[in-house]
């Protein structure tokens, strides 16, 4: 059995966690296969949006404990290798170059949710609960803090990350963590809706907006940004997905890459 199962849906490409028998522990194994899967995936031209979902119980536990066991008592740059791997692919995920949706039902605990928060897009069934326990075992959420920090806000991240409490799916989406928070039994369709919408757009400019947005949400407004966003907005209307997309709308009719 996979510890990763790849559904095509359509457009999109689901990637499933599938250790249920330990709640989706994010071992070696399946950090590697998600990394895999992505690589994959960014290359290939059907797929227009990823949706991270978890099989069982749990979206994900977070980090296998028995394998954070063994990484204490590797040698000083065997364990910085193993910290690596998943330092790796959180960024693989920020960076993707198309929409990442995380479909979250139950525990989303320490890694899994920085799983969550590497995402673009959060749809959670209302039961889903999401929490930083780390620092109750001596541990701290390091490779996941940048990604914590950017989707749920420094403040709300200071109290979680500290006080190991549990957030709720829906207080998750009041705070702005989640998108999109429905009952258990609506949270397939209310992930299909918004891939429906993902994929309507063009696929050059889902992949421009988002390098767009981790750009400017660290840069400071002024005139070197305005001189940028500028550049590339003239760099996009010249290129040919824009062309046909401003074409199509004249001419009323779906754009090439809406078939």
């Amino acid at each position: 059995m996979a510890a990763v199962e790849l559904e095509r849906r359509g457009a999109a490409a689901w990637l499933w966690l599938n250790r249920p028998e330990v709640r989706n522990a994010l071992n070696g194994e399946v950090q590697d296969l998600l990394s895999r899967e992505l690589q994959k995936m960014e290359k290939d031209s059907s797929v227009r949006v990823i949706v991270l979902a978890g099989r069982g119980q749990a979206f994900s536990a977070g980090g296998d404990l028995n394998r954070m066991e063994n990484a204490a008592k590797m040698t000083k740059a065997r364990n910085q290798k193993e910290a690596g791997r998943f330092a790796a692919l959180l960024h693989r995920m920020y960076q993707c170059p198309k929409p990442l949706i995380a479909r979250v039902h139950g525990p989303a605990f320490a890694g899994g949710m920085g799983l969550v928060a590497a995402c673009d897009l959060v749809v959670a069934a209302e039961e889903a609960e999401f929490c930083l326990p780390e620092v109750r075992i001596g541990l701290v959420p390091v490779m996941i803090s940048p990604y914590i920090a950017r989707a749920l806000g420094e403040p709300q991240t200071r109290r979680y990350m500290l006080t190991g409490e549990r957030l709720s799916a829906p207080e998750a989406r009041r705070l702005g963590f989640v998108h999109e928070c429905v009952p258990a039994a609506e949270l397939d369709a209310a992930v299909e809706k918004i891939v429906g919408a993902l994929a309507k757009a063009g696929p050059q400019a889902l992949a421009r907006a988002k390098r767009l947005l981790a750009r400017i949400a660290a840069a400071p407004i002024g005139p070197k940004l305005a001189a940028e966003t500028a550049a590339l907005l003239a760099d996009v209307r010249a290129g040919p997905e824009a062309r046909e997309g401003i074409r199509s709308f004249l001419e009323k009719r779906r754009p090439g890459w809406n078939g």
